[in-house]
């Protein structure tokens, strides 16, 4: 007879409890090793391979893996895999599944070995197709991480194209001060050609997205010569919130900053800036900086937004003493003063091998590429201008770049109180750039042109312009290859006579001017004219009349070539002994001309000398030293009328018309 069923309740029970006790001693999550492979595999679009597989089942169950590989793509030789770890155990939070959400509550990392590096095609191996669904909606799954804990991580990196090989050092450091743990970044290696090395350290995993918590930040790189410090903290991170960090920067070069930030700038002598760094959604800022760039100051905000076709830079800057020599980058040039103290070596040899080069105009050609990867939007003011050659007081430049075209509207540089002002357009969209420039010189103040000297002095002012249309990509290129003008005109004031005595070789009344006797010579006019055809500026005008002398000048200056076939002639008004009485001949390299009398005109004054001293013995000898002064006045207002005409400048200008 059976036994009633509220009797046989007890064992079945027992008999269940004691299955689930066999079940839970013999069961081995293992069995299951194959299925996660496969899910891990379609998840990540890469072969995934683990040696063990183990859950510990609690109010939060924990996964654990051992051995996991995630191979490299097929296009791979055999070799390392893309990743390794020894050990990753994942704690979950089982309810937050019903919320379409994965919530880590701890992950354990133990051994983590990356190698990144791409095929001989150049495909990255780190490029996953995460789904292996190719296309498909978004997953409306999210995923929380907790507490992380890395031990022993590392990850190389190798790409030959980009010359980098470096090594990264990844661990969480314990927590101070009943604080988290943080994490820990370290690199060493190598970076676009250049040594790198570094260490980040950042707050904990839950500070990430934690909106009530700033996220603590501190970086310390060095690239090459370049140092980088940033230490501050970061609003809402993964969410773009804010920043409140300070940035400072250090190094040789600014342009060495391009493979560390993506935005090209042109070389400079070494620098040291520091300011505020923050950002708003994909505009991020350098705010309120200020520094050194060789021996000029710097100071001024940039910001750069990103997300576009392009990166869009701008910026506004001011210095309040700039070095000429610093800005020589800008030109192509090697920039800084020559032999200074803080040039780095690199910058010397470059100082040293453009002084061998005998050329004068830098060959440096422009970075197409570099110019096509940005839109720029600079403005820049210099409030005093140091040069040991130029008279420039101060500086104003308004720079835009828009898909490689360039305009420079204006350029300004103060001469006393006058200025020359550049206007420049430059298509850098073609392969070979097409530039337009015309200079205006506006009421330049010869007083000032004169003082740079340090010998002469003069009261004026010179007005005029220059135009050129060439194709080129180097500034050397530009002005060997270009076609244009350029006409000067100055009417009234006055010159130290000794300028005019110099361009005569008077040698008595040089000295008598270097001794400081005052003398001064009434300049009535000086008109020049030159047309540019391929490079070669041919004098098509050149009067310079004064009070005490008149000076004509021809020949030309090719640019192409870089040489100079010109000729300096004096017709005095006045009488005159201790003069040469030859024109000057400046020929040779544009870089170093030689600068002399002419020998033909001299031998045959010296033969003439010699013919008449023997029979006028000692008057004769004197003949060739000796000028009478029958130089004549220029027309000046017709002069100044002609000019003036064709360079569309208004002729008020002009002066009244002598007899």
């Amino acid at each position: 007879m059976l036994m009633p069923i509220r009797r046989r309740w007890p064992r079945i029970l027992g008999a269940v409890a004691v299955l689930l006790v066999a079940l839970a001693l013999l069961w081995n999550w293992n069995w299951f090793r194959p299925v996660v492979e496969r899910q891990a595999s379609v998840a990540l679009g890469r072969k995934v391979t683990l040696g063990h597989f183990d859950v510990h089942l609690s109010r939060y169950p924990q996964a654990v893996l051992e051995r996991v590989a995630i191979a490299n793509p097929d296009s791979f030789p055999d070799g390392p895999s893309l990743l390794t770890v020894d050990r990753l155990a994942l704690r979950i939070d089982p309810r937050a599944l019903f919320d379409h959400r994965v919530k880590l509550t701890e992950i354990d990392i133990v051994h983590p070995v990356g190698d990144l590096r791409p095929d001989a095609s150049g495909a990255p191996n780190w490029k996953l197709a995460l789904g292996g669904s190719g296309g498909q909606s978004p997953s409306p799954w999210s995923v929380d991480i907790g507490n992380l804990d890395i031990r022993d991580g590392q990850v190389h990196f190798l790409d030959p194209q980009l010359k980098s090989d470096f090594t990264l050092e990844i661990h969480t450091q314990d927590a101070k001060d009943g604080g988290e743990p943080s994490i820990y970044i370290g690199a060493d290696g190598r970076y676009a050609g250049q040594a790198i090395s570094g260490r980040f350290i950042g707050g904990s995993v839950l500070g990430l997205r934690d909106p009530k918590d700033r996220y603590p930040v501190d970086l310390k790189l060095a690239h090459g010569a370049t140092k980088v410090s940033l230490q501050g903290t970061l609003l809402e991170p993964l969410k773009f919130g804010g920043a409140d960090l300070k940035l400072e920067l250090a190094g040789d070069d600014l342009a060495a900053l391009y493979p560390l930030t993506g935005i090209p700038l042109a070389p400079t002598p070494p620098y040291h800036l520091g300011g505020q760094l923050d950002y708003e959604g994909r505009k991020v800022r350098f705010r309120d900086f200020a520094g050194t760039v060789g021996s000029s100051d710097l100071a001024g905000n940039i910001e750069v937004q990103l997300g576009g076709v392009r990166p869009y830079f701008r910026a506004e800057m001011e210095s309040k003493r700039v070095v000429l020599a610093d800005l020589r980058g800008f030109i192509g040039a090697a920039p800084g003063k020559d032999n200074a103290a803080n040039l780095s070596k690199s910058q010397q040899q470059q100082h040293d091998k453009q002084d061998a080069s005998g050329k004068l105009l830098p060959d440096t050609p422009i970075n197409l590429p570099k110019l096509r990867s940005v839109d720029f939007d600079v403005h820049y003011k210099g409030a005093h201008i140091e040069s040991e050659s130029t008279p420039l007081d101060n500086l104003v430049a308004n720079l835009k770049v828009d898909d490689g075209a360039l305009s420079l509207q204006p350029l300004s540089f103060g001469v006393g109180t006058g200025a020359i002002v550049l206007n420049l357009k430059l298509d850098g969209q073609q392969d070979l750039v097409h530039a337009v420039a015309e200079i205006d010189f506006r009421q330049v103040d010869l007083s000032r042109i004169m003082q740079s000297t340090g010998m002469f002095k003069g009261a004026g002012t010179i007005g005029g312009n220059a135009k050129i249309d060439t194709n080129g990509n180097s500034l050397a290129q530009m002005l060997g290859h270009g076609n244009g003008e350029m006409k000067l005109f100055m009417s009234g004031g006055d010159l130290s006579a000794v300028l005019v005595d110099l361009a005569g070789l008077d040698f008595g009344n040089t000295v008598i001017a270097a001794l400081g006797i005052p003398r001064q010579a009434q300049l009535r006019c000086l008109v020049t004219d030159f047309g540019l055809n391929q490079g070669v500026l041919d004098t098509r005008t050149f009067i310079f009349d004064t009070s005490a002398a008149n000076v004509t000048g021809s020949g030309s200056i090719n640019l192409r070539d870089e040489q100079v076939d010109y000729k300096l002639s004096t017709e005095p008004k006045r009488f005159s002994i201790g003069s040469l009485a030859a024109p000057i001949l400046i020929r040779g390299p544009l870089k170093n001309p030689s600068i002399h009398p002419d020998p033909l005109v001299l031998g045959a004054r010296a033969g003439a000398a010699v013919a008449l001293g023997v029979f006028l013995t000692p008057l004769g000898a004197l003949l060739p030293t000796i000028q009478l002064g029958l130089g004549q006045d220029h027309n000046c207002a017709e002069l100044l009328a002609s000019v003036q005409t064709a360079a569309k400048i208004p002729a008020r200008n002009a002066p009244k018309k002598t007899n």
